[in-house]
């Protein structure tokens, strides 16, 4: 058995009962439900249609997320959450690069990293490296004033807290980022790499070893064996090359908003919902949720 999800964005609910009830007759599925009026609904269906990428592809257009998975074991007891681009709307290095007056440069190879164009590891570097001399307090300006929460992170962290799950943020950006943010969304832990200061003043050094694709999967099978969790306990949700392994490797991997190249290799997939997408892809109800 398996679950069939539409979504669309929260800011503007536009999911029909018409839309819902012909796709679900024309692929023979059971009654549908509603998570959210306009906003969210499922049906169960026997198998996957041979024309669900098809109907997801007419469906874009439209500005409403499809997706299908096994009905079994939805729900999760692991959040594992990429921070850049994914908990907030930034990406760190771009902002702390801006106000080094480095910005293009910085977003240029940080556009490229992110679609895996590049090695992360050597982009990360490269980045950094433009960095140096950059006061050091800088960085708590940038989060003062240049960051922002990707809506509906506080509720998906909350919620899945309130029902029993752990929550780990894992970042190629930096702790000193990651903390505070961590903090402030909830997480109970997070990992993220080391900008090297001394003298008050970035080096445009980071600490090695680098955390990147490879520590994020460490980190998933560290955190679920920890925990006494299978891989399958897991949610990941990420919109870089380096979230892929992590997204691969969960029980419910979904690609936010992410890189084309990204989107290609995940079968979950959110272009217009928020976080709270993640919510209603575990079978929550707007009803369900929790505020943070």
């Amino acid at each position: 058995m398996f679950v069939v999800t539409l979504l669309t964005s929260p800011a503007q609910p536009m999911l029909e009962r018409g839309t819902v009830e012909s796709l679900r007759d024309a692929w023979g599925g059971g009654a549908a439900v509603w998570l959210a009026p306009g906003i969210a609904a499922e049906f169960p269906v026997d198998s996957l249609p041979g024309n669900f990428r098809e109907v997801w592809s007419d469906l874009q257009t439209l500005g409403i997320d499809l997706a299908a998975q096994p009905a079994e074991g939805r729900r999760k007891r692991l959040l594992i959450a990429d921070m850049d681009s994914t908990m907030i709307r930034q990406e760190c290095i771009d902002e702390l690069a801006a106000e080094a007056g480095v910005g293009p440069r910085v977003a240029e190879i940080t556009a490229r990293a992110m679609n895996g164009e590049l090695d992360f590891h050597g982009a990360l570097r490269e980045r950094v490296g433009l960095l140096a001399g950059l006061d050091a307090q800088v960085i708590d300006k940038v989060l003062a004033e240049r960051i922002s929460f990707m809506p509906g992170g506080h509720m998906l962290v909350a919620t899945m807290k309130a029902n029993g799950a752990h929550a780990l943020l894992v970042s190629g950006g930096f702790t000193n980022f990651a903390a505070k943010v961590g903090a402030a969304l909830g997480f109970d832990e997070y990992r993220a790499n080391t900008l090297l200061i001394e003298d008050g003043r970035l080096t445009g050094t980071v600490a090695e070893p680098i955390l990147g694709r490879e520590a994020k999967v460490e980190a998933l099978r560290e955190v679920t064996e920890r925990l006494g969790l299978g891989l399958g306990d897991a949610l990941a949700v990420g919109d870089g090359a380096n979230d892929l392994g992590m997204l691969g490797l969960a029980g419910a991997g979904v690609a936010l908003h992410a890189k084309p190249s990204v989107a290609a290799e995940c079968e979950l997939r959110v272009n217009h919902g928020d976080l709270t997408a993640l919510l209603y892809l575990q079978g929550y109800t707007r009803n369900d949720f929790v505020d943070a």
